[in-house]
């Protein structure tokens, strides 16, 4: 099916390359900022790990004592515009993802608006926001009005872009050099231990240059949680499990629960909109689990922010599986150093920077 489709693919290189071309000559013009800004991205569509890479990096930079800000274009919101976050925001509100950093860090700066360049004045303006000490944009990429200071781009170990085509004939929404641009290139996903000979092939394939670094992650999951409660990962075969997802790329999160339990799977695309017809779906297919067992319904951390179950399920049965990144290879601390580094040296808030320093030293 790839081949029909690669003359249209040909066509969104040539309308692609324009665009960028433009913007790295200055024909169109592209902004920056006294305030260091972190874009954390993909060429391709879909799941990469974008959401729990950005987590990461607000952990790190939080215990760093910098106050931190995420702006996301907030993607099947109800609402235009520029919004920030509160903890009474709901999905139809912010979006999925913002809602479920915002849920996990209250402290958090959350703001959504669709153009970067607005959301960011909007955020430096904010009677509570102007003085955030470093802006996380989250899947911007390809948001060419801003020139963010430190670019990562995520790419899937399973599938990467290098082994990807353009769309429609696959999955990149720019060409493979568009990965140039970025400062880091994180594999995601990894599986299976990373040695030296495996990190100098994934440097060749996915040509590497000299100003960029190369990390590897993986994901690490927690207990099972809710509001009601938690179960650890290795009780889960206590349970009857129903897995549900609405997210691009469900199989790292059914393997890992495959290994504790045998599990049923109903799948939805990235992002759904669930409906009436689907919450029966989910209904009768917990229903028809056996009842030797307790039975839940287990679903991603994104997911749990809009799915609304206690009207046909039992009060309780429904928990989030939630994943954190993993540094290997031994990337860890230099992935750490970078990060904090670039923050550091483009900071306005020199109190914080020295205390930074301070605490390395």
């Amino acid at each position: 099916m790839i081949y029909p489709l690669l003359p249209f693919a040909c066509l969104y290189d040539v309308v692609t390359a324009i665009r960028n071309f433009m913007y790295d000559y200055g024909v169109i013009s592209s902004r920056s900022y006294d305030v260091p800004v972190i874009c954390v991205g993909n060429l391709a569509v879909g799941g990469t790990g974008k959401t729990p890479h950005t987590e990461y990096l607000i952990r790190l930079l939080q215990s760093a004592g910098y106050k931190v800000a995420v702006l996301s274009r907030g993607y099947k919101r109800k609402t235009r515009g520029y919004v920030l976050a509160s903890t009474e925001s709901t999905a139809a509100d912010i979006g999925d993802e913002p809602k479920q950093m915002k849920s996990k860090f209250p402290s958090l700066v959350v703001a959504v608006d669709e153009d970067r360049c607005d959301g960011i004045d909007h955020l430096m303006a904010g009677a509570d926001t102007h003085d955030v000490d470093v802006i996380l944009l989250d899947d911007a990429f390809q948001h060419r009005r801003v020139t963010p200071g430190l670019s990562l781009l995520l790419t899937d170990s399973h599938h990467t872009y290098a082994d990807d085509y353009l769309m429609p004939a696959g999955r990149l929404r720019e060409n493979k050099r568009g990965s140039k641009r970025a400062d880091i290139v994180v594999v995601t996903k990894l599986t299976t231990e990373v040695d030296d000979d495996t990190a100098s092939e994934y440097a060749r394939k996915l040509r590497i240059e000299e100003h960029q670094t190369l990390y590897f992650t993986r994901y690490r999951y927690g207990d099972l949680y809710n509001p009601a409660g938690s179960i650890p990962l290795n009780e889960v075969d206590r349970y009857n499990v129903l897995v549900v997802t609405g997210i691009a790329s469900p199989e790292t999160m059914e393997r890992e629960l495959s290994k504790h339990a045998d599990i049923s799977v109903i799948r939805f695309g990235d992002h759904h909109d669930f409906t009436h017809r689907d919450y029966m779906t989910i209904h009768d297919a917990y229903e028809s689990m056996p009842d030797d067992k307790p039975r839940i319904v287990v679903t991603t951390e994104k997911d749990m922010t809009r799915l609304h179950l206690d009207s046909i399920l039992p009060h309780g049965a429904l928990y989030a599986l939630p994943i954190e990144v993993e540094v290997v290879h031994d990337g860890k601390d230099m992935f750490n150093q970078q990060i904090i580094d670039y923050v550091r040296e483009n900071s306005r808030n020199s109190k914080v920077s020295q205390a930074v320093d301070d605490g390395q030293a």
